[in-house]
């Protein structure tokens, strides 16, 4: 049996690819930059990110977001992340408990169409996270 699959790669190279990411991550996050989307999202992801960067970087002033590894293929960015910050202000309804989590793993996968970052799929450990804020997790 001969099994055939076509992928349609992305006009961008790889290395194009995993850049977008990057400089979502720098600018975007590490320097509070949001108007950066604008340059490497599109559509309804560029809408949900800019819903999300602002109000985490209230709630996390000093977050930083390292990137341990990204991997492309075709129009696909896989990003390794590990990520710290200072709970200073009011996060998921929680007021700021004032302290820190360090290292928690975060990875995504990104889509990427014409250039732009259309898409984005992400697993956190967050339970690390709110262990490390003392933020005891409600089990509805």
């Amino acid at each position: 049996m001969r099994i055939t699959a076509t992928v349609t790669p992305s006009p961008m190279s790889v290395n194009e690819n995993k850049q977008l990411v990057r400089r979502l991550i720098e600018k975007a996050v590490g320097d509070h930059n949001v108007d950066v989307l604008d340059e490497v999202a599109a559509g309804e992801f560029a809408a949900v990110a800019r819903r999300w960067v602002s109000p985490f970087q209230s709630a996390f002033p000093d977050f930083e977001m390292e990137i341990v590894e990204l991997i492309a293929e075709g129009d696909k960015v896989v990003g390794h992340f590990r990520c710290s910050g200072t709970h200073l202000g009011e996060w998921l309804g929680v007021p700021a408990t004032g302290r820190r989590f360090e290292n928690v793993d975060e990875i995504y996968l990104f889509g990427v169409r014409e250039g732009r970052l259309v898409s984005a799929l992400g697993v956190e450990d967050n339970l690390t996270r709110l262990r490390q804020l003392g933020i005891t997790p409600r089990a509805d």
